[in-house]
């Protein structure tokens, strides 16, 4: 069984910046891919930034030369730093693991951008 638990959301003025954590516990075997989808009110779930093979990244266009992803292998822990945010980046943010044929996700974190 695998947990992921996200912290690091709240209520930001545009402009402002988040950090957001995501601690992996559990059975961790072999990832494949880790990283950040979000949510926003009545849209889809997108892909934010995502770790796949090795350390190569992915991020959405919306979010690149603003957001981060990195990790801490150690801590088994993915962070997402979000700098110069804006009333759009509103949603839920949601952490995922993708090893062997499953993918596991976090409950999310909420991110609130004021104008």
């Amino acid at each position: 069984q695998v947990q992921l638990v996200e912290s690091g959301g709240g209520l930001v003025q545009a402009g402002g910046s988040l950090r957001l954590s995501c601690a992996v516990s559990g059975s961790i075997g072999a990832i494949k891919a880790m990283g950040w989808y979000r949510q926003a009110p009545g849209k889809q779930r997108e892909l934010v930034a995502t770790f796949t093979s090795g350390d190569s990244t992915n991020y959405a266009d919306p979010v690149k030369d603003r957001f981060t992803i990195s990790r801490d292998n150690a801590k088994n822990t993915v962070y997402l730093q979000m700098n110069s945010l804006k009333p759009e980046d509103t949603a839920v943010y949601s952490c995922y693991v993708h090893m062997g044929f499953v993918m596991y996700w976090g409950r999310g974190t909420q991110v609130t951008v004021s104008s």
